[in-house]
């Protein structure tokens, strides 16, 4: 069955801000989300340059800047209520 990927994508990213942590990276502020997705759609979020590289021991994924505020946007698009 053929799928739209990156609205697949765009739905995972949004899913992730449900476990978004904010956190202090150095002097940078972050966020990390666990990465409890398909393993396809996580490599196609960092190819995109939204998160970091999920191939690592760690249990969560490290947002880009960009994909922490396109993370929100997307939840409160699809998911909010209005």
């Amino acid at each position: 069955m053929e799928y739209d990927q990156d609205k697949v994508d765009e739905a995972a990213l949004a899913l992730l801000f449900l476990t978004m942590e904010k956190q202090k990276f150095g002097d940078e502020i972050g966020a990390s989300a666990w990465k409890g997705m398909d393993w396809e759609v996580l490599n196609r979020l960092h190819e995109k340059g939204l998160i970091g590289d999920p191939r690592n021991k760690n249990k969560s994924v490290v947002f880009t800047e960009t994909g922490m505020k396109r993370s929100e946007e997307l939840f409160w698009k699809m998911f909010g209520k209005s």
